[in-house]
């Protein structure tokens, strides 16, 4: 069955990766509506600075917050996809992007970092960011 898949789709390693993308796409649609949910507005979606992409930019009443979703087989696999390059990478265009912001740089931000795994089941670390 999945060698058809994979003929199907040119090559196996495109076929894994498309459905990667997809399932990564998914994980950050329902993260998206978990932060509205909590009463967040979804600013932006794959938004992409000099430094890299951001998954989800949302505001709320207690300022910005810049989500990274991470999506693998359990929790502990998904969390230690967030490299310290990654952050570095994350707060590079969290500065730009807080450039366009009426406070700029003294705008009140935050760091999350939403992990999903196979099961569709999430959770979320506020203030990821922190310790590293």
């Amino acid at each position: 069955m999945a060698r058809g898949r994979e003929c199907a789709a040119g090559n196996g390693r495109s076929y894994r990766g498309q459905v990667a993308h997809l399932a990564g796409l998914a994980a950050e649609a329902q993260i998206a509506r978990e932060y509205e949910r909590r009463g967040y507005t979804v600013a932006r979606r794959r938004w992409r600075g000099a430094g890299g992409e951001i998954d989800l930019i949302t505001r709320g009443r207690d300022g910005v917050v810049f989500v990274e979703v991470k999506k693998a087989r359990d929790f502990a696999r998904a969390a230690e996809r967030v490299t310290r390059r990654q952050i570095h990478r994350i707060c590079a265009s969290a500065a730009q992007f807080l450039a366009g912001e009426p406070d700029g740089q003294l705008t009140n931000v935050r760091f999350d970092v939403a992990l999903v795994d196979s099961a569709g089941m999430f959770h979320i670390v506020e203030n990821a960011f922190e310790a590293a």
